[in-house]
């Protein structure tokens, strides 16, 4: 037997491989009572499953009597679903997601019902709302399934389908969180008649970032939509949402880096600036609205690389204005005393959000993507002003109104 020297070490190296496969299903009138797609996603069972259900405050009021329906589906289904209590409203929006306290008092929530790691959570609601409800099931009992039912553009075509679950902290997007996926995503298209064209518009730049840097022929696809989803055709709508949804996932599940360990994010294309401009705004800018703004500027900078031509990024700039959204918000103009401009702050906090060397996704060609680890700053100030003079201002005449506005 040989001897151990007191400096030797054992080491062992310790593998897992932990597959996941979760079922996404676009349907209309989800609760209607002969519609069986919730429970075709239940796993076979000799007793119904337990479940409780919790429903974003801004959908319930948009959908009266809908806490109703949902309860009249389960007594329907009570072979497959035992609620654990009456539906149950939480607050909708982004407030949500900066209330730390939110998943505390959920899970509080979770354990007065007695949901186990067998029980169902049903979230129903816009994708603030998926993610906070998601972070306290992945927590409690160190997670529970979690079926998602997203009702918005952004959360059906983007954020309702992944893996991530988070909330913000200290005005930093998505600070904490936990990466969770789904049992189930089930997409009701009918919620989405019930949108403010802010948000019906507003989700659809996603569609433009994943089209972007992955698929010229959806871009193409969706420059010949856009008047139809400026004029709110669900039909044309439900095209966009399905196709953008079916981009994501493919990238999740084939991307090599699901959870996300390495440094490039190449779906958070146009994001570096999209999520400064929300905390910049305490988020009176949406999520998707910002978006738009920070591809408009991203597509600016790829042009200035040479990564894609002055008339490509016309085109595409115009068909997102064709599709309802906006390209500009005074709040890019914001001025800081050693930047230039405070929204490039959001270039060193991307960059500790993805840990490492920054990494950004740039469309290389249209349809493609390339990394890039670096901005010029005074590009970005040109961009800025490029969006200003579209919206018919000048950038020092927006800086003096942020000036104004915030003495």
């Amino acid at each position: 037997m040989t001897e151990r020297r007191a400096h030797d070490a054992m080491r062992y190296q310790q593998r897992l491989n932990v597959s996941f496969a979760y079922d996404v299903v676009f349907t209309r009138d989800l609760f209607a009572e002969d519609n069986a797609a919730l429970a075709g996603v239940l796993p076979p069972s000799e007793t119904p499953h337990k479940a409780a259900v919790f429903i974003d405050q801004g959908v319930l009021d948009a959908t009266p009597g809908l806490a109703a329906r949902i309860s009249a589906w389960c007594a329907k289904h009570a072979d497959r679903v035992a609620l654990a209590s009456a539906p149950v409203t939480v607050p909708g929006g982004e407030a949500v997601k900066n209330d730390l306290t939110f998943v505390q008092r959920m899970t509080h929530q979770f354990q007065r019902l007695e949901l186990c790691r067998h029980s169902f959570v049903i979230a129903v609601g816009g994708g603030a709302v998926l993610d906070a409800v998601g972070l306290a099931a992945a927590v409690f009992h160190r997670g529970i399934r979690l079926i998602r039912v997203p009702t918005t553009v952004l959360s059906q075509d983007d954020s309702g389908m992944g893996v991530k679950n988070g909330i913000n902290l200290d005005g930093v997007k998505n600070l904490i969180g936990a990466f969770a996926p789904p049992y189930a995503v089930l997409c009701d298209l009918q919620f989405l008649t019930t949108l403010e064209r802010r948000d019906w518009c507003g989700g659809v730049s996603e569609a433009f970032k994943v089209a972007l840097i992955k698929d010229a022929a959806f871009l193409a696809e969706l420059e010949a939509l856009a008047p139809r989803i400026a004029a709110r055709d669900l039909d044309a709508m439900a095209r966009v949402v399905e196709r953008c949804a079916v981009l994501h996932l493919d990238h999740i599940a084939g991307g090599g880096d699901p959870f996300e360990s390495g440094s490039a994010r190449p779906l958070d294309f146009g994001h570096w600036s999209a999520h400064k401009l929300e905390s910049m705004s305490r988020n009176a800018i949406r999520h998707g609205e910002a978006v738009g703004v920070g591809i408009a500027l991203d597509l600016f900078l790829s042009a200035k690389m040479g990564l894609i031509t002055e008339a490509e990024r016309d085109r595409v700039c115009a068909a997102m204005e064709a599709a309802g959204l906006d390209l500009w918000h005074p709040m890019l103009a914001r001025p800081h005393a050693e930047l230039g401009l405070e929204v490039v702050k959001g270039l060193e906090e991307f960059r500790q959000h993805l840990g490492g060397r920054l990494t950004l996704a740039m469309p290389d060609g249209l349809g493609r993507k390339r990394d890039v680890h670096a901005l010029d700053h005074a590009h970005i100030r040109e961009g800025v002003a490029w969006l200003a003079a579209r919206a018919g201002t000048t950038l020092e005449e927006a800086q003096r109104k942020q000036v104004r506005e915030t003495a």
